[in-house]
């Protein structure tokens, strides 16, 4: 069986590919960062090129295609709404045209942030209300996806965090930037930096590794539909970071509360926005981490990087 993974090169692509090369003949997509993985052929896309998405698709053929290629900043994409469109949209139906021309199934990456954030504890039924041009975008391919005439399933995690390779590896990205709150929360501790953090916005947050293992069950399965695919704990963001102090054993003095009033984003976040993911666990029968296990799940692994390196 031949899967595809669309957006290889990101961290949650990454790890979908990564746990696939030994099941699937694995391919990955990449378009800025040239990425390599042992058992898994990379090629440059563009999403946003129809033509040469539709060429890629009928080159590989593949039988899943897992699409986690998308704009995730959500300030960026308040501000940049026609870019945001064009990938998240635009880009999306494209992938779903080349699934119906090679009969290929599609799992989309979809997130919490399409509901409002009023209510919380959503499930699958309950109707989306998105906040941020993001969650619009990513609601608008939702039903891109639906209405393409493909098998289809669509998972819809939340807050994702893990370590990317180049940080497992002791390397900063590019940018500079840390790909997630995790990451960014450890490197703001370790540098004896305070910072400040929300009360009162509400989440599951979700480890990466446990999301892709997810994702190729879906693959998988002859499911169909939309599935909450998030982590099992529902907690706030300054507790998330708290909790992630104290995990990886650094100073939590230094983690400031503040409230969503006083601390101003260019775009609205929903205040309770976990997710019910029995849907998930019943069908699927999947195990969901907690944040306590995700995150004792990422400790180890950055103490078997450090192991590898003395030897």
């Amino acid at each position: 069986m031949k899967l595809l993974v669309v957006g290889g090169s990101g961290l949650l692509g990454f790890k979908v590919a990564e746990l696939a090369a030994g099941e699937f003949e694995t391919f990955a997509t990449y378009n800025f960062r040239l990425t390599k993985l042992h058992g898994c052929r990379f090629f440059k896309l563009d999403k946003t090129d129809r033509s040469d998405t539709l060429t890629l698709m009928n080159k590989l053929k593949p039988d899943f295609v897992i699409d986690t290629a998308a704009l995730h900043d959500v300030n960026y994409c308040e501000t940049h709404r026609d870019e945001a469109w064009k990938v998240n949209v635009e880009g999306t139906k494209n992938v779903a045209e080349a699934c119906r021309e090679v009969g290929a199934k599609m799992i989309f990456i979809s997130t919490d942030y399409v509901f409002d954030g009023k209510k919380g504890f959503y499930t699958e039924e309950d109707t989306p209300n998105p906040l941020h041009y993001y969650a619009k975008t990513k609601l608008e391919g939702e039903r891109v996806v639906k209405e393409a005439g493909i098998d289809y399933a669509i998972a819809r995690p939340s807050v994702i965090y893990g370590w990317s390779p180049s940080e497992l590896a002791g390397l900063q990205s590019s940018s500079g930037k840390s790909v997630n709150f995790v990451v960014w929360v450890v490197n703001k501790l370790k540098k004896k930096e305070e910072t400040n953090i929300v009360t009162d916005q509400y989440s599951s947050p979700t480890l990466a590794d446990n999301l892709a293992e997810v994702l190729l069950v879906l693959s998988k399965s002859g499911k169909q539909g939309v599935y909450h695919t998030a982590g099992k704990t529902c907690i706030d963001r300054f507790s998330f970071a708290k909790k992630i102090a104290e995990i990886f054993k650094l100073d939590d003095s230094l983690i400031k509360p503040v409230t969503s009033d006083l601390f101003r984003q260019v775009a609205e976040r929903p205040k309770l926005c976990c997710l019910d993911i029995s849907k998930a666990e019943r069908e699927l029968r999947i195990i969901f981490l907690t944040v306590e296990e995700g995150l004792m799940k990422m400790k180890e692994q950055m103490k078997n990087r450090n192991g590898s390196d003395s030897r």
